[in-house]
């Protein structure tokens, strides 16, 4: 296992941790948008709070999977071919979302069945993405060969991946409101819509926690690597506080701590999944004829790893560049003349 496999393994993560956070309330706000926004005009505000920052903010999902193909082609081929029907969906919400969300502004006479395709759109990614994170932990059926060996689709589905599932979905839920939060005005009605959304999502994410955590040490019994088990409890333990600190925050009035207590806590759930899979990539089901992906079966040469690393030193640091850029250019609160 070469220090470069493993510098990927945990940059990967490192990506996955960015589309979380930074696509995550986008997910969040497609799936809220009807219970937030009740009249056109609050439907064009909450549209306007992610329309700069929406495109830009997937770039992280292509960078992981386009970094799991290069550096673990053997886990990229399993992942995406195994759960190619869940990938699908998955592309078909992004698909839809991005066409309702530039349609749907400039074609009133279809207003309601584009917002009815952004709403969906948004919830299938939300809810995909982490029940197929949740089978990556839990382990999957996989062939001598290492391709999957399970039933497409309904065969990802348990009650282990299901509760990861709902449990991501629950985080970009609370993003989502969030994020909306912070980009309206107090005293408006848009904003007072989205604190109860976020004090109820809030409870939700800490009650899927608890029970995502006794099945996991119930049914899936991850086994840690030496000095993992320790990292999982110190970000597990973050990931509670923070939640917790977000919700007192939201009640003192403060949208921007809450917003990014509510993204720390999203990035301390990506590193627990790291550190409870490390140097797992894909978990062989306890029945499975082949062999666990790992690092050691999986890695690109230190050479391939090498040229990836160099370009992403030049490519990362653009990537934030343009990220701390647009998000100050479009900072602050909106109102509903800025749309009118």
């Amino acid at each position: 296992m070469s220090a470069l496999a493993v510098l990927w393994f945990f940059l990967i993560f490192v990506l996955i941790a960015g589309y979380f956070v930074l696509d995550g309330f986008d997910l969040g706000v497609g799936v809220l948008y009807r219970a937030l926004a009740k009249t056109d005009a609050e439907r064009a505000l909450v549209r306007r709070s992610i329309g700069p920052v929406w495109d830009g903010n997937e770039v992280w999902l292509l960078t992981a999977g386009g970094a799991l193909f290069a550096a673990f082609p053997a886990a990229y081929a399993t992942t995406f071919s195994g759960f190619y029907l869940a990938v699908m969906l998955v592309l078909f919400g992004l698909i839809v979302r991005a066409v309702s969300l530039e349609f749907g502004a400039h074609d009133p006479k279809w207003g309601r069945a584009w917002d009815a395709c952004f709403t969906i759109g948004s919830f299938l990614p939300a809810l995909l993405l982490g029940v197929a994170l949740g089978n990556v932990i839990a382990g999957v059926p996989l062939a001598a060969n290492g391709d999957y060996a399970g039933v497409p689709l309904l065969g990802l589905l348990s009650p282990f991946t299901l509760v990861v599932g709902a449990l991501g979905f629950a985080m970009c839920m609370a993003a989502g409101a969030a994020w909306v939060a912070l980009k309206t005005e107090r005293t408006s009605a848009v904003h007072g819509r989205a604190e109860k959304q976020r004090r109820v999502w809030h409870v939700v994410i800490l009650v899927l926690f608890v029970v995502a955590t006794v099945l996991a040490f119930a049914m899936v019994k991850p086994q840690f690597a030496p000095g993992m088990l320790v990292a999982g409890a110190i970000f597990a333990i973050a990931f509670v506080v923070c939640i917790a600190a977000s919700i007192a925050q939201a009640k003192m009035g403060n949208d921007l701590a809450a917003f990014i207590l509510q993204s720390i806590a999203a990035v301390c759930l990506v590193a627990l999944t790291a550190v409870s899979l490390f140097p797992n990539l894909v978990v062989a089901a306890p029945d499975s004829v082949g062999e666990s992906i790992t690092l050691m079966n999986a890695a690109s040469s230190d050479t391939s790893l090498a040229w990836m690393t160099g370009i992403a030193c030049i490519g990362v640091p653009l990537v934030l560049v343009y990220h701390v850029i647009a998000y100050r250019v479009f900072s602050g609160r909106l109102a509903e003349e800025d749309v009118a």
